[in-house]
């Protein structure tokens, strides 16, 4: 018991930053086309549970430095916070979105950093992290956080069953839309696109979450060496290239769910738009961007 207190509270010192993060805070030289402009920061040790495409999953092979093909190398908790706060005094930064993994005593770390952040300084902070209850979500946002994000990742319960075992993935969205409900805009989640799901899959979850006033952030499958999707191919790039576009349409209200047409396969084939309107509406490139912290 007394070891595993220990090692806790270790990692709660040890705060990891994803690379381009560092470089931003001053703890590391780094060339970059575009600096971040949101720290990301990962607390807590290997995570305990087992999704079959993270890099720190318990399973997983994987270089343990990794979490999707970013390394994060660890710091003392004091230098990124001190590292935080002169960047955004400085107008470098605008938020810090902490990735939190399933660890001992993960909350309570979360909920630490999160107020040692807030006492510090009054950028904005996010929180990826597994959650259980409205009352942990509330615990959070007590702390100090602007928005907590609970990833379902898969967009579908049969895809959960397949990639994140143990997720009570049903359980999951209902939290969230009731969250939601009692926290309008500060509560998130997140789709992985490539995960053996169909577009009508993904984009019939997004839709939902839309509907109930959630953030959401769309990433690809990035295949890592050492985990069990390793050899499983990252989404086709133009079928992603259309989930991005039909999400941001669906954030903004631009189209409706009750539009979108799909064939036998479940892949879409029509947004209920000419195509002239679709580019128009597509011509900033804004749908095309990453849509990550949530």
């Amino acid at each position: 018991m007394l070891r595993a207190d220990l090692e806790a509270q270790e990692a709660l010192r040890a705060w990891r930053v994803s690379v381009g993060s560092a470089a931003v805070l001053r703890l590391c030289t780094l060339q970059m086309d575009a600096a971040p402009t949101t720290a990301y920061v990962m607390l807590g040790k290997r995570c305990a549970r087992r999704c079959a495409f993270c890099a720190q999953a318990q399973d997983s092979q994987a270089n343990s430095a990794l979490l999707s093909r970013i390394t994060w190398p660890p710091f003392r908790s004091d230098q990124v916070l001190e590292g935080i706060i002169a960047a955004f005094r400085q107008g470098r930064l605008q938020r810090v979105c902490l990735q939190t993994t399933v660890s001992p005593r993960y909350i309570q770390g979360a909920e630490e950093a999160i107020q040692a952040l807030s006492a510090a300084c009054p950028i904005p902070i996010s929180v990826s992290i597994a959650l259980r209850s409205l009352e942990e979500i509330e615990r959070l946002l007590a702390a100090g956080a602007e928005r907590v994000t609970i990833a379902l990742d898969a967009a579908s319960e049969r895809v959960a069953a397949l990639v994140k075992p143990g997720l009570a993935w049903e359980e999951t969205r209902q939290l969230l839309y009731t969250a939601a409900e009692r926290y309008p805009g500060r509560i998130g989640t997140h789709l992985i696109a490539g995960l053996g799901e169909t577009e009508q899959e993904l984009l019939t979850c997004l839709a939902g979450l839309y509907d109930h006033g959630l953030m959401v952030g769309l990433f690809a499958l990035t295949p890592i060496p050492g985990t069990r999707m390793a050899h499983h191919p990252p989404p086709d790039l133009a079928s992603y290239r259309a989930l991005q576009a039909t999400r941001w349409l669906l954030a903004h209200g631009l189209v409706k769910e009750g539009a979108l047409q799909y064939d036998e396969a479940g892949r879409l084939i029509n947004l209920g738009l000419t195509k002239k309107e679709v580019a128009r509406l597509l011509e900033g490139g804004e749908a095309f961007r990453t849509a990550g912290c949530a």
